[in-house]
């Protein structure tokens, strides 16, 4: 048996008061987006994990990264033929979660995708590197394959066949819109009493704040 029970730190690197935190979730998200960038202790500062239901029944989570955030939501970019995105057509209701180390905060998003617009995703795959379209077409995401022998063949044919040609975007990839319906900010605090606030979206899309107990 491994003992983990001793792996403590304490979280003493800032605070989340009521007095200064603002009326609308996205933009404190904002802030402390960039102050994490600003600080530069994390490698990929838009990675987040998706959770989302899966048709087994189970709940799964995974690593993506987020590609942008507006007023209306979060954006991500997947196949939607994947298990994550068969999951969401059949449950659209997710949970996306970021950690930030370095400055010892969490923040946990509840809410309901939809696919985006195809000019948006036709935008942003046309903006991807080369290797990054091909990839896309490549892999028939969370489908059992033979080896991966199996992907590189494949990408160095589709490299001959594209050279010198545009690489149109296929249509089961693209993006999802989060829009979040429950935003929960945590910052670390000294022995274990972290600041939890929640923003709940009301039926007049106000947003009710509380403090959570850590």
């Amino acid at each position: 048996m491994e003992d983990l029970s001793n792996y403590r730190k304490s979280y003493d690197k800032s605070e989340l008061l009521e007095t200064n935190i603002p009326e609308d979730p996205i933009n404190l998200f904002n802030r402390w987006f960039h102050e994490v960038e600003d600080f530069g202790g994390d490698d990929e500062v838009n990675a987040m994990t998706v959770s989302t239901f899966g048709l087994d029944g189970f709940p799964k989570s995974r690593v993506v990264l987020l590609k942008q955030f507006t007023y209306e939501g979060f954006i991500f970019y997947t196949n939607y033929d994947s298990e994550k995105g068969r999951a969401i057509a059949n449950n659209p209701n997710v949970c996306l979660s970021f950690f930030w180390s370095s400055l010892e905060r969490q923040v946990i998003i509840k809410g309901f995708a939809e696919k985006i617009s195809e000019n948006l995703s036709d935008g942003y795959f046309e903006s991807r590197p080369i290797g990054s379209k091909l990839g896309a077409i490549v892999s028939n995401q969370s489908e059992v394959i033979p080896s991966r022998i199996v992907l590189e063949e494949g990408l160095n044919k589709l490299e001959k066949d594209f050279e010198g040609k545009e690489i149109p975007r296929p249509k089961y990839w693209g993006g999802f819109l989060v829009r979040p319906v429950e935003v929960e900010f945590w910052q670390g605090r000294p022995n274990r009493l972290h600041d939890r606030i929640r923003y709940h979206l009301q039926v007049d899309y106000s947003w009710k704040i509380d403090r959570l107990a850590p």
